[in-house]
């Protein structure tokens, strides 16, 4: 192991550890509430212990109405470990222990993809204040060996990785965007139509025998989050904080996720040069969560190692900074607002945590444009998409 990464790996233990540090408050009072939320050490590992039966090894998949609300992948792990642990703590620990082994792996997967910016990674205070919030690390593992794999032109195996990815937390199938993109711009069809058709095997392989055994248990994650309403961090619970009482919000939501998509896609034709996957996943990712009805503090996790390996020029490194700021007072307000709704004599008023939503989301979207601005800068000179649209719009002398 050269000098570099052993570095990077000991930085990504020590990161685990205070992590890990962070969360263990809780332990000593078995997560009660407000207490878990007063000390931003809320897990959603022995909360759904409990909640969604894998303290009695209970199939996940089983109950029409309390089936675990995660993509199958998700749910064979929490099943998996419930049978190693027998009690909340042992549970958060073990299912701790595996997270912060992907993590490292993440770390370096990250330094294969980026080495010079890598270090980003385990220095990240939202990052870091986040890991053993849910289970997210297993897709994202597989979704950075999906990018990594396919900008080695790796197809098959990415697309192995992708479909496992999507199998275990939904987020990575709008890379398939992207991917998609990439491989038709360097005319490279054949390998396409297998992308796409192996990433549909894949996850038929892994969903179909759920979705015959245990219909409704598998449809719940679905379910769900078609009739979720505005809800934490989102850009439309935040507008209803403050008072703007938005309704048909499935709508809303469905039409600034085009407006977002089709923006990125005029981005993709504006390069010049075919893009990386590496270079691009942050911005589809970030469109995707600023328009979704729901931001989960754990998200930040998804992010930073995609901001990471987008990263190509130190001036862009405010812009980074900016949002793990963001992203941080993030975390603390998404706490402190539920200790004062479950009970605490202090708090944060939802007029404050409104407030920092649409802060946290303004400097996600600064990111993106900074990310953007940089891959334009380079487009071809000759005239592009953006150019043809506004000068189309302009009157003849």
């Amino acid at each position: 192991m050269k000098s570099g990464t052993r570095a990077l790996f000991l930085l990504a233990i020590l990161a685990a550890l205070v992590s890990f540090t962070k969360f263990s408050h809780c332990q000593s009072t078995i997560w009660a509430t407000p207490d878990q939320y007063i000390h931003a050490c809320y897990s959603d590992l022995p909360s759904l212990f409990g909640e969604r039966g894998m303290v009695d090894n209970k199939w996940p998949y089983a109950s029409e109405t309390n089936a675990v609300e995660y993509p199958v992948l998700t749910g064979i792990v929490m099943y998996a470990t419930s049978f190693v642990a027998h009690s909340p703590v042992s549970y958060f620990n073990f299912n701790a222990l595996l997270l912060a082994l992907l993590f490292i792996a993440v770390v370096l997967l990250v330094r294969k993809i980026k080495p010079e910016y890598a270090y980003l990674v385990v220095v990240g205070p939202a990052m870091i204040a986040s890991l053993y919030i849910n289970w997210d690390l297993w897709a994202i593992t597989t979704m950075m060996l999906a990018i990594y794999w396919f900008d080695r032109k790796a197809y098959l195996y990415s697309s192995i990785a992708i479909a496992v990815s999507i199998s275990t937390k939904f987020l990575p199938i709008f890379l398939l965007l992207p991917i998609l993109f990439i491989l038709w711009r360097s005319n490279q069809i054949r390998e396409l139509i297998k992308y796409t058709l192996t990433t549909i095997a894949i996850w038929l392989a892994i969903n179909l025998p759920f979705a015959l055994t245990t219909p409704t248990g598998w449809w719940r994650f679905y379910q769900l989050n078609i009739g979720r309403k505005a809800d934490s961090g989102s850009l439309w619970l935040a507008f209803n904080q403050l008072g703007l009482g938005l309704t048909n919000l499935n709508y809303l939501a469905l039409l600034l996720l085009l407006i977002g998509l089709t923006s990125f896609a005029i981005f993709l034709f504006e390069l010049k040069h075919t893009p990386t996957l590496a270079s691009v996943a942050f911005i589809v990712l970030s469109v995707v969560m600023i328009a979704s009805k729901v931001y989960s503090p754990q998200y930040v996790l998804w992010l930073t190692p995609l901001a990471v390996i987008a990263l190509k020029n130190k001036k862009d490194l405010h812009a980074f900074w900016i949002w793990q700021g963001a992203e941080s007072l993030y975390h603390v307000a998404i706490w402190q607002h539920l200790a004062l709704l479950t009970g605490a004599h202090f708090g944060l008023e939802q007029g404050g945590y409104a407030t920092i939503s649409l802060i946290r989301i303004a400097a996600t979207t600064y990111l993106a444009a900074t990310l953007i601005k940089r891959a334009l800068e380079a487009r071809n000179t000759q005239g592009s998409l953006f150019d043809l649209l506004f000068e189309a719009s302009k009157p003849y002398p």
